[in-house]
């Protein structure tokens, strides 16, 4: 089994592209500005999106006036170039694509389609990622936590159902031998919605713009804030976030508050962090303090 602190790599899982842009897209800019290797898995191909940018469909634009499945087929003939050109903004080394179908929403008829995520067999799905870890050889892998309540999506429930199961099988050579010699991360993190976040994006924009996207539904959802455990200061990079949603022009609307509601630099005045579950370490690190948060998803690594 490979334990060793080779040149620095984090891999991260999503999926279905445009969730690399909203998730974690300056975290992944800054390391890549330190010299670490960035690698994006991404586990479907967005099928079952809609087109959610309406400037598109205004007139002279690709998809005025097209009937629903014409509009379906152009849509997924772009999302992965959509998905090239945000990986190029954040400045991922490699980009792989695990190869499932988009699942659609929670409860869809889609979820049934045997080629989706959804469907997929774990096992195989799981040595999918597996073969990926071991190419790569990340020390650290990021992804979706478990807690999901507040937006249960199929596709992100099993991205982080095969990423925990893939942490700790890559390093096991009893699993998959056909796909390379084990190789072990060292720790695992969870993509976290901090609550405290919200609250000062929200009163930002109140006190800016006059209104704000965030509803009592957002209030609504689990806080999690207790949970984190790494706060990155990545307000220099948040570039990286709004170049890579803006690459993705069927799925963004520019004009939209909850995406853009405030600049980089609004942004980065009022909340420039990135927050994050630390879910496993197999590192004898010393405890932080009460109140005390990692600066470094390779603290101890490095």
């Amino acid at each position: 089994m490979s334990f060793g602190f080779e040149p620095l790599c984090i891999l991260t899982v999503h999926a279905h592209p445009d969730d690399e842009a909203s998730k974690g897209a300056p975290t992944m800019a800054w390391y890549n500005s330190q010299g670490v290797r960035t690698v994006l898995v991404c586990c479907t191909g967005g099928e079952e999106g809609d087109v959610n940018n309406p400037a598109l469909k205004e007139v002279g634009q690709p998809f005025h006036g097209l009937d629903a499945a014409t509009e379906k087929k152009l849509l997924e003939q772009l999302r992965p170039s959509e998905l090239d050109a945000a990986a190029k903004v954040i400045g991922f080394h490699h980009v792989e694509m695990l190869g499932y179908r988009d699942s659609g929403m929670v409860d869809s008829p889609t979820n049934n389609n045997p080629a989706c995520f959804h469907m997929a067999d774990m096992d195989e799905a799981v040595g999918r990622l597996v073969a990926v870890i071991r190419r790569e050889k990340p020390q650290v892998l990021v992804t979706y936590g478990d807690d999901q309540r507040g937006y249960p999506h199929p596709d992100h429930i099993k991205v982080h159902e095969i990423s925990v199961l893939a942490f700790d099988r890559a390093g096991d050579d009893e699993w998959y031998p056909e796909h390379g010699q084990p190789w072990q991360p060292i720790k695992m993190y969870y993509s976290a919605w901090s609550r405290k976040r919200l609250i000062a994006v929200h009163e930002e924009l109140l006190r800016l713009r006059g209104e704000s996207p965030y509803d009592e539904n957002w209030f609504n959802r689990p806080d999690l804030d207790d949970r984190i455990t790494t706060k990155l200061e990545i307000g220099k990079f948040l570039w990286a976030r709004s170049g890579a949603l803006r690459a993705h022009k069927t799925q963004v609307d520019e004009t939209e508050s909850f995406w853009f509601g405030l600049s980089d630099d609004e942004l980065a005045a009022v909340y420039p962090f990135e927050d994050w579950i630390l879910a496993k370490s197999l590192l004898r690190t010393a405890p932080l303090g009460s109140g005390e948060f990692e600066s470094d998803m390779f603290r101890g690594i490095r």
